[in-house]
């Protein structure tokens, strides 16, 4: 187990990507600090079929049993720890991020906790990886990705990966959760590296 890592969860299309990425983050961390947009509920009770709301929210709801590591922030409270630099944490993955946010963070506009996270992130030179989900892209998209690139972030798009012949949808979307713990410096055991025996 390592320490802390803050997780943020916008209203893009893919809200198993956080799912996924939660349960096997949990594995892995003491504490994981997430961050979920009021549209990324939204799309969760869409997509994935949850009766979630912010009054409810919370591993039980999102994941189906309880986490006691896993701790929901308010993304309107900026008086938690991610707000500040002070607080020391193993960085932030946000997954799935919308293209909204990542324009937000590339331009230094914190308007709730988890752009605010976000940016301490960068500030502090702290890992940050953004798992966009959008296509196509144009071009304000690509110079916003360049510019996140270029602060430090990591832009990690939810691109899955075939090669390993995924039987289900949750297969084939852990693929991309392995490559983000793999940035996290995590030995995850989800799928082999390409052309090694396991």
């Amino acid at each position: 187990m390592t320490a802390k890592l803050v997780v943020g969860i916008t209203g893009a299309s893919g809200a198993i990507y956080a799912v996924r990425f939660l349960l096997h983050a949990a594995q892995h961390f003491e504490q994981l600090l997430v961050i979920a947009s009021q549209h990324a509920l939204s799309v969760a009770r869409a997509e994935l079929g949850l009766d979630i709301q912010p009054d409810n929210l919370c591993a039980q709801s999102l994941l189906g049993k309880p986490y006691p590591n896993i701790v929901f922030l308010d993304p309107k409270d900026y008086f938690t720890p991610p707000a500040s630099g002070s607080f020391r944490h193993d960085g932030m993955v946000i997954i799935p991020c919308s293209m909204g946010t990542a324009g937000r963070i590339a331009h230094g506009v914190s308007d709730d906790l988890l752009t605010r996270a976000a940016d301490v992130c960068l500030k502090e030179r702290r890992k940050l990886i953004l798992v966009v989900r959008e296509t196509p892209l144009n071009l304000v998209h690509l110079r916003t990705l360049t510019t996140l690139t270029e602060a430090g972030a990591i832009v990690l798009p939810a691109s899955p990966a075939f090669y390993h012949h995924p039987r289900t949808v949750e297969e084939l979307v852990d693929t991309v959760v392995a490559r983000v713990l793999q940035q996290l410096g995590i030995e995850q055991r989800i799928m082999p590296q390409w052309q090694t025996e396991e």
